[in-house]
């Protein structure tokens, strides 16, 4: 079982940066691709980024490609999510979600291969 904690969420004016964390526990969490979906209301839950167990391969969603920065440190448990370039259409709970040594474009932007989810932060970005 794999626990994760999200923090760093917030308000952000349009053009700015928030960077958000997922702190994991209860696993050996250099064997977890770890990757981050958001949620708008009334809105599916999309892929954003994901970072592969041992960092070597990441991916991002072309929306964020250039603006958001994925990164881990295994040392410490924790994933990151550096959000750059802020736009109000980036608002949107944003969950961070481990599965295990999961690679390839085509399984990690689908959310149903992730068995372990955090609660969620909360990104607002004003205009």
């Amino acid at each position: 079982q794999v626990n994760l904690v999200e923090s760093g969420g917030g308000l952000a004016q349009a053009g700015g940066s928030l960077k958000i964390s997922c702190a994991a526990s209860g696993g050996t969490f250099n064997v977890y691709t770890m990757g981050w979906f958001r949620q708008a209301p009334g809105k599916e839950r999309e892929f954003v980024a994901a970072i592969t167990w041992n960092g070597g391969d990441t991916y991002s969603a072309d929306s964020v490609k250039g603006r958001f920065t994925i990164s881990r440190e295994n040392a410490k448990n924790t994933v990151y999510l550096q959000m750059n370039s802020l736009k109000p259409e980036d608002t949107a709970v944003y969950y961070c979600a481990a599965a295990k040594l999961l690679i390839g474009i085509g399984g990690v932007r689908h959310f149903t291969n992730y068995p372990y989810w955090g609660q969620g932060t909360q990104v607002t970005v004003s205009s």
